[in-house]
Formats: structure tokens, sequence, C-alpha cells
């Protein structure tokens, strides 16, 4: 009888050692969101040149709640109102309730990316994140509606060389680039290629040292890779992605297409290639009315102008021409932003 009460009494005391060893992990009991305190809603910037190194604005916020003291990470995010955030823009990280070191140069940049233009008050949506852990659910804050007015600049983009056979296998030679407009590693732009079977290849930078070709002319990227091969000449549309090492090439014919034009909306005339410019350019009779850039006789490929400030958007709107007369257009692709200029002779 002892020996079983013994046992019965070792038992409890190791159950009861057992259980205060235990430790209990904090529990997430997902509290408030952070708030923005700063600036306030409805807020309005006009950004300028001169003050480019100035702060645009203190951006504050109040702490998240998620049940128990943790080490936080906020997100400021910008994006365009409407947008949802699908395309946000990071003004800054930190532990802190505050970023103080939004310059207007920085901000300015970043609404230029996005293709806003310039002098006119763009609609932005502001919010923060808040995330301790991949493991917890990520706390938004209510978002803010601000404006900003971004000014013109020489914007320096990303660029990718595109040497070969066209330009003498120069790297160094920036009349043969293609850019990244908005700085995310995906680059775009048209090269001329004056004969068939061209041969050329990618570079980072005005030498061979980061170069690739395609070893299977299967559209991958490879470094220090095989010549790639434009079968036709003509004018190309190069799209390199070195986030996933791939690359599209499209040979492109353009032409000028619409209601001022002599065959209206149902076909093309015909544009040509300007070596000594890199334009594509046409000089003809236009009638008042209305016109779009076009390639290869279809919409798949098609340049108007939503602003009518003289830049081109892929599918935008059609260009008016006020009255008739004799024209020179010019198509300008060698560029970063691609553009256009109409001129009566």
């Amino acid at each position: 009888m002892i020996r079983k009460y013994l046992t019965l009494l070792l038992a409890t005391v190791l159950l009861a050692q057992s259980c205060s060893d235990e430790k209990l992990d904090p529990v997430v009991k997902l509290g408030n969101a952070p708030t923005i305190t700063s600036p306030s809603g409805g807020a309005s910037f006009e950004l300028k040149e001169a003050d480019a190194a100035n702060i645009v604005s203190d951006f504050t916020w109040t702490a998240a709640d998620f049940g128990f003291d943790a080490a936080v990470s906020y997100t400021l995010e910008v994006d365009k109102a409407g947008n949802s955030f699908q395309a946000p823009v990071a003004l800054g990280v930190t532990s802190s309730l505050s970023i103080e070191d939004v310059t207007v140069e920085k901000l300015n940049a970043i609404l230029l990316a996005k293709e806003l233009p310039d002098g006119v008050p763009a609609d932005l949506e502001l919010r923060v994140t808040a995330k301790i852990s991949n493991d917890v659910e990520t706390l938004v804050s209510p978002t803010l509606a601000f404006q900003a007015t971004p000014y013109e600049t020489v914007v320096v983009y990303p660029q990718l060389q595109v040497p070969g056979a066209h330009q003498g296998w120069d790297p160094s030679n920036n009349s043969t680039i293609i850019f990244s407009v908005k700085s995310d590693e995906k680059y775009e732009g048209y090269i001329f290629f004056p004969a068939d079977n061209t041969e050329f290849k990618f570079t980072k930078g005005p030498a061979w040292d980061v170069n690739w070709g395609d070893d299977g002319a299967d559209g991958t990227l490879d470094p220090n890779g095989a010549n790639i091969i434009a079968p036709l000449a003509g004018m190309y549309r190069l799209n390199v992605d070195l986030n996933t090492l791939t690359y599209t090439m499209a040979m492109t014919n353009w032409g000028l297409i619409g209601s001022a034009t002599s065959t209206g909306w149902d076909s093309d005339t015909d544009m040509t290639y300007d070596a000594a410019t890199g334009h594509l350019t046409i000089t003809t009779d236009l009638a008042a009315g209305e016109i779009k850039f076009r390639a290869n006789d279809a919409w798949d490929i098609n340049f108007g102008d939503d602003d009518a400030n003289g830049k081109l958007e892929y599918g935008g709107a059609n260009i008016v021409i006020a009255e008739a007369g004799n024209y020179t257009i010019d198509l300008i692709l060698n560029v970063a932003k691609y553009t256009y200029t109409v001129t009566k002779n």
C-alpha cells in the first residue's frame, strides 16, 4: 500500500514539474492596424526642381497592435489612385513610426516612372503595412488620398547595350541601347538591323564584362552565350527581362493610319527609316482629322497620345490634325520614352 502511494506521489510531482517547465508562446491577437497621422488626407504637394533636396513631408502613423510586444516592420507605400495598390512603390521601410527622408526628387522620380504627366496634379494613395512574420497576417492602414504635381526633369534610366554586326560590335555605342523605364530590370527598345541575319548580344554597361547571348535560340539568355540572330533586315522591338533571363524580338514595319490620311482607317501609309536620325519618317498630305501609328498593318502594336503632349502610349488616344496640309511626321523610338513630331511644311 505504501509503495502504491509513493508511486502516485512521484507521478504527481513529475507531472507538476513538466507543467511548470512548459513555455507558452505569445498569443497573436490582431488588434488595430496603423493609421497615418501625417500628412493629412487631401494634402497637395507641388514638386519643384529647385526644391529637389528638400523633404516633401514627415510621414507618420500610429503603432500596429499584434496583441503582444514584437518587432514590427513598417512599409510606407504609394500608388496611383484607383489602382488598388497593384503596383505600389515603397517610400521607405522602418521599425519606427515615421519616415522623414522622402525628398522632392525621390517622389518626383517615382511619379515620372509611373508615367504621370509633369505639371499636372496626380491623384495618389498612401498606406502603411505592418509585418512581424511571414506566418502572421500583415496589418494594413486605411488608405490616405493626396495629390502631388511632378516636374519635368532628365531621368537617367537603366539601360542595356545592344552591340552587334549592325554597329561594329561596340558595347560603348550609346545609339544602340534599350531602357528600363521603371527601373525593374525589364528593358524595352527598338533597334534597326540593316541587313538580314544580323548577329547581336546584350551587355550591361559599355564593355563585354557582363553580356548575354542565347545558346539554344530558345528565348532564354545565357551569360557569354551565343550570338542572337535577327533573320530579316528591319526595325525590331526588343524586350529583355533580367529577372527571368528571357527576351523576345519582334520585327515591326510602321505606318500612319487614320481619318486624316488618304486611305482613312482602312489601311496604313508606310513610314521609312532615316539612318541619319534613327527615326521613322513620312512626308504626306493630310486632311483635318486624326492619326495613329501602328506596326505590321495590325493593331497589336500601336501608339497614340493620351495627353496630347507629344509623348506616345501603347494603344493611346488618336492624335488630332487640326488643319489640312502637307506634313512631315517623325516617329521617334530610339529614346527611353517614345515620342513623335508633326511639322506642317
